[in-house]
């Protein structure tokens, strides 16, 4: 049926948001499919990327998997056998993580052509896009292919929902990082309103069942104008 991307800063709510969606009114079933960093939060994962974070929990080291970002590489190892595997663990590490993204994907894909109003709890293309596109030339390889495919190959949800508040008001409800930091994120994810063709922003800093029926209100009237 269609796909609705749900993102914003972290304590806007998407997570709590998309499991409310489930037992919204809306006209078609729901799908709900974690598309963040933290794979740990998501029970649809690649046999092989579950082998990869228990190998890495084993070794004592964060359980998680994290994507190319636009931050400039450390200095490169003198040694070439250092550089070569440097660059070969960095290609694993893109190429799992492509596939992990192109398997949700598809998972969505098939659910969509099923009838289903698939929900994503945040999306790829709106968490880097800010990283992997403002780093500019100094941006790793392996960063501006994430990006290239991101940006140019990578499907994007038919509708995006951003959540927005203060970045005083993200802070109060989770306090995981500055207010500051906060509302930075909170304007480059208001930017993404020039990368999607259908993005509607709702306000998040009110009651949770008002900003929910809200939400589900968009996805209604959004699934009956493709309709009509």
């Amino acid at each position: 049926m269609t796909s609705v991307a749900i993102i914003g800063p972290d304590g806007a709510g998407k997570s709590t948001i998309t499991e409310l969606l489930e037992h919204e009114p809306l006209p078609g079933p729901v799908k709900r499919i974690y598309m963040g960093v933290n794979l740990q939060a998501s029970s649809l994962m690649l046999p092989t990327t579950r082998l990869a974070l228990a190998i890495k929990t084993a070794r004592g080291r964060r359980p998680d998997m994290v994507a190319p970002t636009g931050e400039r590489p450390s200095a490169p190892p003198r040694s070439l056998p250092r550089r070569a595997a440097r660059a070969g663990a960095g290609a694993v590490r893109l190429v799992m993580w492509l596939a992990e993204e192109w398997f949700r994907q598809l998972v969505a894909e098939y659910h969509r052509r099923r009838g289903a109003i698939v929900v994503f709890d945040r999306h790829f293309v709106a968490d880097y896009h800010h990283a992997d596109g403002s780093a500019g030339p100094r941006r790793s390889l392996s960063s501006r292919l994430h990006a290239f495919l991101l940006q140019r190959v990578y499907p994007k949800p038919d509708l995006v929902i951003c959540l927005d508040a203060p970045g005083q008001v993200l802070y109060d409800r989770k306090r995981e990082a500055s207010p500051e930091w906060l509302e930075r994120r909170r304007h480059q994810y208001l930017q993404l309103a020039s990368v999607f063709p259908a993005f509607v922003v709702v306000d998040v800093d009110r009651p949770l069942a008002a900003v929910t029926r809200d939400v589900a209100t968009v996805i209604t009237e959004f699934v009956e104008k493709r309709r009509a």
